[in-house]
């Protein structure tokens, strides 16, 4: 190997030849700065049995690992394309930074995406447009067996929890809600009193882990959960079945992020991995489902109770369904969480191979309530990198009734996409429990930005809402979204995917596939 080789030319013979020398012409001995320590690094590297690389290439390849690390920001700063980048890319980025700093958002000299590549979405326009009415930014959250019904925003901060994010990324995020008039979800790790700090509107979200009403023994308690539920700032209470980033797989949070605060807010040990288990224990099957959300709904008040997943099997979904039909108990909403969204840490198979991406399971879900005569009783609200108003109006047309932004939010508080969220080194303070970190977050000039993103997107929503010919949400069919497909043509999602009538399921009037689905759902077990 030559860089052994020179290792030793420079160890065992210049170094020596340097002393040697020094007795002659003392300035040669500023050559020991280097060979010193070049020989310590080098005779470490060769005596290593961790790193392969510094085995053979001792004190150079330091260079490699060196390289390694500043490797995500290079490709994002100087390979990526504007439209290439992942999962953001830089033209998503730059007009989210410009809305929420209220910089201009226009772009100059036409579209940089390639709109014949297979994949390319966009919308059909209309020669009558209309001016949409701001009430159109609005929905009731709320079904028949509620009794404090909420009137949300069609745009919401979506689940992170306190843990994933810092103090000080919380607190803007709900004080963007408050100042906005919209609502912000705490993810599963409990309502922290970051959340209530800055009175914005909460959807408070219990996952497996029942942070927030937990018992000692990592149970659910009823207690600490009507205590929590009925304060005022509490909108409504969402189930988390699962989550797009690691479906099946409980929430995790890296020892790292554990501090005393986190550890008392949970009741969990400190500095210790949080790793929630990835089923229930307050229920068990479709039907226990239902009847928890009942549970809670007369627990919270008359709250709305809805339930987050991703969907998997499509025969689970529609066992939840058949529940529906069976106890005659109806969640408020669902919130399908699309395989392409998460923020914090996640396993790489669980997020790369698991899980319906978001617009296939919007269509499926909408399916299944529109067969069971159901789709008129529960709001549907979606998530899943939902940053543009253009996204919106896909998700709206494809099914859903609201929609809940994660990354988006975090980019308007100053997120990066470093992708060091699951590390604790956020370099922008938002995703780590780095005190000194997190204190880059200004909480009173970025809730101001992100109130302004929330409302220039709902602006931009409805402008284009308008611009197809539609003043209202509810005129928003699928055919209204084309999709470029491999044949080098366009097809509307009315034409690549089945949609069924209203009550098919209970006539049995769906296609074959929806027909062999239905037929495995039980109503008593997953």
């Amino acid at each position: 190997m030559i860089v052994r080789r020179l290792y030793y030319i420079l160890s065992y013979v210049c170094l020596p030849l340097t002393v040697l020398l020094g007795y002659f012409w003392p300035p040669i001995l500023w050559l020991l700065v280097v060979l010193v320590p070049y020989s310590v690094i080098g005779l470490y590297d060769m005596l290593t049995t961790k790193h392969n690389v510094l085995n053979n290439y001792p004190v150079l390849g330091h260079f490699r690992y060196m390289l390694e690390f500043v490797s995500p920001e290079i490709r994002q700063y100087f390979v990526e394309t504007n439209e290439n980048g992942r999962p953001y890319n830089r033209i998503v980025r730059s007009l989210v930074y410009s809305r929420a700093k209220g910089q201009v958002d226009t772009q100059a000299f036409g579209t940089q995406y390639d709109i014949l590549s297979v994949g390319y979405h966009r919308a059909d326009h209309s020669l009558a447009p209309k001016d949409v009415a701001e009430s159109e930014e609005r929905v009731m959250l709320g079904g028949p067996q509620c009794t404090q019904p909420y009137l949300a925003s069609r745009l919401n901060v979506s689940a992170m929890s306190f843990g994933a994010l810092s103090a000080n990324a919380i607190r803007a995020l709900n004080g963007g809600a408050k100042d906005g008039g919209f609502a912000h979800n705490t993810g599963e790790g409990g309502l922290s009193p970051h959340h209530l700090a800055e009175g914005g509107d909460i959807i408070w979200q219990i996952g497996t882990g029942y942070f927030g009403c937990r018992s000692p023994e990592g149970g659910f308690d009823k207690d600490k959960f009507a205590e929590n539920a009925r304060r005022d700032v509490v909108k409504a209470i969402e189930i988390k079945l699962s989550q797009g980033a690691k479906p099946s797989h409980g929430g995790v949070l890296p020892a790292a992020k554990v501090d005393k605060e986190i550890a008392e807010i949970r009741g969990v040990p400190e500095h210790q991995d949080v790793i929630s288990p990835p089923v229930h224990s307050a229920f068990d099957g479709p039907t226990g489902l239902l009847h928890f959300v009942q549970h809670l709904r007369e627990m919270s008040d008359g709250k709305p109770i809805g339930f987050k997943l991703c969907i998997g099997r499509p025969s689970e979904f529609m066992a939840i369904c058949k529940a529906m039909l069976e106890t005659g108990i109806l969640p408020d909403f669902i919130t399908i969480d699309g395989s392409e969204g998460g923020t914090g840490a996640a396993p790489v198979e669980f997020t790369n191979r698991l899980g319906m991406p978001l617009n296939e399971a919007l269509i499926f879900v909408n399916n299944c309530l529109r067969g069971v005569g159901l789709r008129d009783k529960i709001r549907i609200i979606c998530s899943g990198k939902v940053a543009t108003g253009y996204d919106m109006v896909e998700k709206f047309a494809l099914g859903a009734d609201m929609c809940n932004a994660a990354r988006a939010m975090m980019f308007a508080v100053g997120c990066i996409q470093a992708l060091h969220c699951n590390t604790n080194r956020c370099p922008s303070g938002v995703a780590t429990q780095d005190p000194i970190r997190g204190r880059a977050v200004n909480v009173p000039q970025k809730r101001v930005r992100v109130h302004r993103f929330h409302d220039a997107t709902l602006e931009s929503f409805r402008e284009l809402l308008g611009a197809m010919g539609k003043d209202q949400v509810a005129e928003l069919r699928p055919a209204d979204i084309r999709r470029r497909t491999a044949d080098e043509r366009e097809r509307s999602y009315a034409e690549l995917y089945d949609f069924v009538e209203d009550g098919a399921l209970l006539t049995g009037t769906v296609p074959d596939q929806y027909a062999a689905e239905w037929k495995m759902a039980s109503a008593d077990h997953f």
